[in-house]
């Protein structure tokens, strides 16, 4: 269940294997603020979503060859994006296999 934003996704094969690499690294607590200048971390599927936002405006700056375009930020928003839906994905069969019981006493 990935996100329709990431299957349509055409990267560099050199800039989408060095997030890859980047993923053992990953540290959601520390790269989300940073990646997406928020002060306080944000739910899975929002970061994801904002993840989303942020590297196509990267890739534009990247397409256009602006002097501000910066790799290593690109390959650092990459791989969260790639940890994040990651991350909700294993959510969403976590909870398709582990569904709410009803309460024994509910009719």
């Amino acid at each position: 269940m990935t996100h329709p934003a990431l299957t349509d996704l055409r990267r560099p094969r050199l800039l989408v294997n060095a997030a890859r690499f980047a993923l053992e690294d990953y540290n959601r607590t520390v790269m989300l603020p940073r990646l997406l200048h928020l002060l306080r971390l944000p739910a899975p599927g929002h970061a994801l979503e904002a993840l989303i936002e942020t590297e196509a405006e990267v890739n534009a700056t990247r397409l256009t060859g602006s002097a501000t375009y910066s790799i290593p930020e690109h390959i650092a928003l990459l791989a969260a994006l790639l940890a994040e839906a990651h991350i909700c994905d294993a959510t969403a069969r976590i909870t398709a296999q582990n569904p709410l019981e009803r309460p024994a006493d509910a009719a």
